[in-house]
């Protein structure tokens, strides 16, 4: 996935925004819902593009253990967050639904 397919994807996910959260890195993009938090944050680590979502711990103890592209989360919650290379050996189709969960495991909790 490039990073620009990153981004439009995120865009088309419902009351979802893509921002720059740093003014002082505008290559750093944050895709968050409307009340604020953050679903995925798009940095680059020596030259690639990584991403960072959330993911249940036990499922991301097995994505690390299972692809050379996903790693513990940088500069984040270790168990709860991984992050993903995005032209490495992940599939495209992995890494949308990996933004779908992050997206619900973050989204705002619904009032009774």
């Amino acid at each position: 996935m490039t990073r620009d397919i990153f981004l439009s994807f995120c865009s088309t996910l419902e009351l979802a925004e893509v921002y720059v959260p740093f003014a002082l890195d505008p290559d750093t993009k944050a895709a968050r819902h409307a009340g604020g938090k953050w679903f995925a944050l798009l940095i680059n680590l020596s030259g690639e593009d990584v991403i960072n979502l959330k993911c249940d711990p036990v499922h991301g103890a097995f994505l690390r253990g299972s692809f050379e592209g996903v790693i513990p989360a940088y500069h984040m919650n270790k168990d709860h967050w991984i992050s993903v290379y995005l032209e490495r050996d992940v599939p495209d189709d992995l890494i949308q639904k990996l933004i779908l969960d992050s997206y619900q495991l973050t989204a705002p909790k619904r009032k009774k």
